[in-house]
């Protein structure tokens, strides 16, 4: 892709006699909002210091001296140089890079085919998928599309939460008011209310505690009917979570959980014990991380048990062995930073450099009428039941907008359960966001059916035209109500390199939105399947946005029908 910005910054370096060099510039320069002031903008007061002039006076000298071979002009307005581009020539450009390179338009080679493992969804065995778990599931699913089409190797691990006191906890639940039958015939919904009625059977009776400690004291060492138990509810909970990944269209590389780091363990802290690491502490042992500002990182309880960031610092090691990752992510709760700091600087402490290409990637709640969910209490919103929900909801608009639509099912599963993903991935992974059902499916605003409507209103009028779009013979537009969408075109790229720098695949949600409310606008103003010399140009340009846009929702694990 051309880099249109540096063409500005070259054009005004030449112009300048060196008094800045050519990057400092391109760092001045912005992108004005409203596109009657042009294209880019480069602020003349930043020379003020160094001209001992007035910015007005210098920007009107500027333009003087400007080249303005491939702008369509260059005008002072204030203290600012206004750059705008040949818009035939680089719709052209635009258009004839998006057909040919298609849905590989914006892809990179940053990475090297060097792998990246990202840890994400990791729900608790014998709890159900509930919105809790989505966030997860769905920003770390983007992010490892977004890493791929940089040229990385994505590896999407899921941290099972297959361990630890509570399945002590609910075998004693079952073996109390569990039955066989109840679990084969709806397993997750059987053991959650085990569970929750565990955790309110326990206020009464405390001694259910001790009980469920020493189930799980007979799991950890290998007592048949607990691992029996524990093996059971294990699969059965991975059958219900699988029915819920194939529906948001998420395969995982690894379901290696906590369980799976046992044996792993100890390694970790003989390596602490050689080091020194290791400190006694009121019994426990401990890391000293003072020096990194932090907490001590408890590694081994008073009992000897060990604790989550001795498995998460088996995990961390075993992945870099296992993969040699360029980068390893954590896509966590913003709740958990803390402990992600400590794993780092505990990694550090033991001569491990590359504890610098950990990152934890935070997020904030989804919450329902202002209030945290939350599987204990029993305020669970399952997940499954979100998208049956949102597919029925979608189902109803297509009925009343298009009844004869073939493959409605299918439509409206693609419509539905994307909505529900956009929407999460639209709000920047740091905020909290409150869920409401009918807001997240509407087919007009700033939703995910709106983005995909916008590909099949596309897709359909490429229908009409009956026309192939031939990338070589694309001339540029010359229509003014074109502009903003061939601009949003071009700038695709550098949006999707902005989204894996920052691990925020809301950009991409929002330039999704951006294009096609701007492809919405040219289609109200401008009439495309005319018979004249620049038919083919208007075609190239609904065909790009259609390419476009499928690329952008599928970056965000959303599919984009045809036919809405």
């Amino acid at each position: 892709m051309k880099d249109y910005k540096q063409q500005v910054a070259d054009a005004v370096y030449q112009a300048i006699d060196g008094q800045l060099s050519v990057e400092e510039i391109a760092q001045k320069i912005e992108r004005p909002k409203d596109l009657k002031l042009g294209d880019y903008a480069f602020p003349a007061f930043v020379l003020a210091k160094v001209l001992r002039k007035a910015p007005q006076m210098i920007a009107k000298e500027l333009v003087e001296k400007i080249d303005q071979t491939g702008f369509e002009k260059v005008e002072a307005v204030g203290p600012y140089i206004n750059f705008f581009l040949d818009k035939e020539l680089v719709s052209q450009e635009i258009l004839t890079e998006v057909l040919t390179e298609k849905e590989h338009f914006g892809d990179k080679t940053t990475g090297n085919k060097r792998q990246v493992p990202i840890d994400m969804s990791s729900p608790n065995i014998a709890k159900p998928m509930s919105m809790g778990h989505l966030r997860s599931t769905v920003i770390g699913n983007s992010i490892a599309l977004l890493m791929e089409k940089s040229g990385y190797q994505p590896v999407k691990i899921n941290h099972l939460g297959d361990w630890g006191t509570q399945f002590g906890k609910l075998m004693r639940a079952y073996e109390l008011w569990g039955s066989e039958e109840e679990v084969k015939n709806d397993p997750i919904n059987a053991l959650l209310g085990y569970y929750v009625r565990f955790h309110k059977e326990d206020v009464e009776n405390p001694e259910l505690d001790d009980e469920a400690r020493e189930w799980f004291r007979r799991l950890e060492a290998g007592d048949e009917e607990a691992t029996r138990l524990w093996k059971w509810f294990r699969e059965e909970s991975l059958k219900a979570f699988t029915t819920v990944y194939d529906r948001l269209g998420i395969e995982f590389d690894s379901y290696n959980g906590e369980a799976f780091y046992n044996d792993k363990m100890d390694e970790v802290v003989e390596i602490l014990e050689e080091k020194g690491l290791l400190k006694e502490s009121q019994g426990a042992q401990i890391v000293d991380l003072s020096e990194y500002d932090l907490n001590p990182a408890l590694i081994k309880k008073t009992d000897g048990a060990t604790l989550y960031i001795t498995r998460d610092l088996a995990a961390a090691i075993y992945r870099k062995r296992t993969y040699d990752f360029a980068q390893s992510l954590y896509v966590v709760g913003n709740e958990q930073s803390n402990h992600f700091k400590q794993l780092k600087a505990v990694l550090k402490e033991m001569g491990y450099d590359w504890s610098d290409d950990i990152h934890h990637i935070p997020f904030g709640l989804i919450t329902q009428g202002g209030k945290k969910l939350s599987t204990r209490s029993g305020r669970v919103i399952l997940l499954e039941k979100v998208l049956d929900d949102a597919v029925a909801l979608a189902k109803e608009q297509i009925e009343a907008k298009n009844p004869t639509l073939a493959d409605k099912e299918a439509v409206a599963e693609a419509v539905g359960t994307g909505a529900v993903v956009f929407h999460d991935l639209k709000n920047e992974r740091l905020n909290n966001f409150d869920f409401d059902l009918e807001e997240v499916v509407r087919f007009e605003g700033e939703t995910g059916p709106y983005v995909q409507y916008s590909h099949a209103r596309a897709m359909s009028i490429l229908r009409k035209a009956q026309k192939t779009v031939d990338p070589a013979k694309i001339s540029g537009l010359s229509d003014p109500n074109a502009w903003e969408t061939v601009r949003l075109l071009g700038e695709f790229p550098e949006t999707i390199a902005r989204a894996v720098a920052e691990y925020e695949p809301s950009v991409i949600a929002k330039y999704a939105i951006h294009l096609a409310k701007a492809f919405n606008k040219y289609y109200a103003h401008s009439k495309i399947l005319v018979e004249d010399d620049q038919l083919e140009a208007r075609l190239a340009l609904v065909q790009s946005v259609a390419v476009v846009l499928k690329e952008a929702l599928r970056l965000l694990g959303v599919k984009a029908p045809d036919e809405m």
